[in-house]
């Protein structure tokens, strides 16, 4: 019987990164990397423990906000960070106003919603 050796988990100091956070209708997807993009940590409202209909308030937006900040600060030492927003949900403005709460200084606040140049075709025109 072979036993395969786990490889320890290295972790990585740094003191920039970036936070995506995905606000949908139903939930808050949050996503913390540092400058090159790799995953330092992630949260949702869901994995805080809301469900159904509870997971699109802001204030599980907000708890999903603060288990992860709290995690990259006292892991990884992060002090500022660069925030992406995504999505129209009631979570928003809820997440900004955690990450602020926790101490962790907001460089650069962008909004990187999809926005269509010329929508879906039209519909076709009305004879009569």
């Amino acid at each position: 019987m072979v036993v395969k050796k786990q490889s320890k988990k290295r972790i990585v100091q740094t003191e920039n990164g970036k936070v995506f956070i995905n606000a949908t209708f139903n939930n808050t997807l949050v996503t913390v990397t540092d400058e090159a993009g790799n995953t330092l940590a992630w949260g949702s409202s869901g994995r805080a423990g809301f469900k159904g209909t509870r997971k699109s308030t802001p204030f599980a937006a907000t708890t999903a906000v603060e288990t992860v900040v709290k995690k990259v600060r006292d892991e990884h030492g992060m002090k500022n960070i660069n925030v992406y927003i995504k999505g129209p949900g009631p979570g928003r403005d809820a997440a900004l106003r955690a990450i602020r709460a926790a101490g962790l200084k907001m460089e650069l606040i962008a909004d990187v919603t999809p926005m269509p140049f010329n929508g879906p075709r039209a519909k076709k025109k009305r004879r009569g």
